[in-house]
């Protein structure tokens, strides 16, 4: 059975002998990887792959040979070295619990020493000669099938079976009587290849050992700032379909250094086969809009969304005698006296998404202050609920945006100066609204935060697409080495050599 026919074998077999190790938990973000994502990440493995292992060192080879007349003879390869390797096309295949990947008309070229000895009885001497060769080995196959797991949080990579085999070989010698002996070191070929397909085995082998460590060591987490986190444990399986491999992770927002994760009381659907539009593009990662929600929370639990208002740009607002006509009580017993505005929200803000639109409702208490010498002195709070509408967009592997104010309603919710006619206060509350609140968000919001991009890998030409209750970041990747770009995301320990390489 060839390389190829193993592979999809052992492929077909795995859901008889592995059943799922993990206990479904919640998932508010899903990563899908289409076939063309599949593609690239499998070119960029096999290209770095071949140039982290170039050269490959092959064992010697010693055999000895019975030559009528002559007794036996001890023939040495040494040196055997692959100092070239191309791989004529490959492929990734899914299955439901694996991968197979398979490269197939791959050549490699060698170069060695031979060398040979032998005693003559007739004088007693040792004859020997020695020289170098070239080797070329065609039509070689290379196939791996993989199991992929979720474990404890994190991805667990098994190998099931990996196999190489090699259909040609060539062998040409130079140096010493060279043209003599092409015969005898034919005779190496079957242990040349056979060489040359272990060692290849092996170092597949050891490179699916580092790749296991590599993922085992992705980060739990995905620092925002010094208060937040982003909590990227995979929650399942990978999900593994013909064309696409989708990964489920947590995607809340956790406090920093806590991992104190801020749950949601929703609940996703299952992860769809298809998260963009005919799975054209790479990658696409969908966050339901408890992601956006949990990070609210955090916020708001912080208590980092409270503001001291003392100046509102471009106006003279904030003291009591531009108020006089708005509210003459507050004018008569605090005449001509400084003022500031404590807007605090009263809850979390809470996201909502749909297909035509991303809004935003909040609700918030505005208390008016009167300084007067070094006492601040509450004096009325409205409460406010503002509906906004949100505009997002992919900066770089961040997703951001920005908030504008649709309108806000406001009520009293308590007086130390008598009623208050709110419509004449309207216009006041929409200037602080849309001059001092709106913009201390947008500076926030422009700043986004991460998505689970692996170190390395940048998306290109994104477009976001909105939907019942989340959003979808469909986009193309590349891949950029350490010196193209900061380094920031998903940052990785670099262990193995091949990793290194690719990271």
């Amino acid at each position: 059975m060839d390389v190829i026919r193993w592979c999809y074998f052992l492929l077909l077999l795995q859901p008889l002998f592995f059943s799922p190790s993990h206990t479904q938990t919640d998932s508010f973000t899903s990563i899908l990887i289409s076939q063309n994502g599949l593609d690239f990440v499998k070119n960029l493995l096999v290209n770095k792959a071949i140039a982290s292992i170039i050269p490959l060192q092959i064992p010697r080879i010693e055999k000895s040979v019975k030559i009528p007349f002559l007794g036996g003879i001890d023939v040495v390869v040494s040196n055997l070295t692959i100092y070239e390797l191309d791989v004529a096309s490959s492929y990734v295949k899914l299955g439901e619990t694996g991968v197979v990947i398979v490269a197939s008309g791959t050549t490699c070229n060698l170069s060695m020493n031979w060398h040979y000895s032998y005693a003559s009885w007739i004088p007693p001497m040792e004859i020997s000669d020695q020289g170098i060769a070239s080797v070329q080995v065609e039509g070689m196959e290379i196939g791996l099938s993989l199991g992929l797991l979720s474990d404890k949080g994190g991805l667990k990579l098994s190998l099931s079976e990996c196999g190489c085999h090699v259909k040609d070989i060539s062998i040409e010698l130079e140096g010493g009587a060279s043209w003599f002996y092409q015969g005898m070191v034919n005779a190496f070929k079957d242990q040349i290849g056979a060489s040359v397909e272990s060692t290849i085995s092996n170092k597949l082998s050891e490179g699916v050992s580092d790749l296991d460590s590599f993922l085992q060591s992705l980060p739990k987490e995905i620092p925002v700032d010094d208060k937040a986190a982003l909590n990227v444990t995979f929650t399942t399986d990978p999900i593994l379909r013909d064309s696409s491999i989708t990964f489920e992770i947590d995607g809340l927002f956790t406090k920093a250094e806590t991992n104190q994760v801020l749950r949601s009381s929703s609940l996703r659907n299952s992860a769809p086969s298809s998260i963009c539009p005919g799975n054209s593009k790479m990658l696409g990662i969908s966050l339901d809009e408890a992601v956006f929600n949990s990070a609210a929370a955090l916020y708001y639990n912080a208590e980092f969304m409270q503001w001291i208002v003392d100046k509102v740009p471009g106006q003279d607002l904030l003291n009591t005698a531009r108020w006089r006509f708005i509210i003459p009580q507050l004018y008569r017993k605090y005449p001509n006296q400084d003022m500031n505005l404590n807007i605090s929200l009263s809850s979390p803000p809470v996201v909502k998404i749909s297909e035509q639109y991303v809004g935003a409702n909040v609700n918030a208490d505005l208390v008016i202050n009167v300084l007067e010498a070094d006492q601040v002195i509450p004096v009325a709070c409205i409460s406010l609920e503002i509906r906004g509408s949100g505009a997002l967009r992919v900066m770089g592997n961040n997703l951001g945006g920005s908030v504008k104010l649709e309108d806000f309603s406001m009520s009293l919710k308590w007086s130390n100066i008598g009623n208050l006619h709110l419509h004449l206060l309207q216009p006041i509350v929409w200037t602080v609204i849309q001059t001092v609140f709106v913009p201390y968000a947008n500076d926030h919001l422009e700043k986004g935060f991460p998505l689970p991009i692996i170190h390395g890998f940048t998306l290109e030409k994104a477009e976001i697409i909105c939907s019942s209750s989340e959003i979808t970041v469909c986009s193309d990747i590349a891949y950029l080495d350490s010196s193209q770009h900061p380094r920031s995301g998903l940052s990785l320990p670099r262990s193995a050599p091949w990793i290194n390489t690719l990271l």
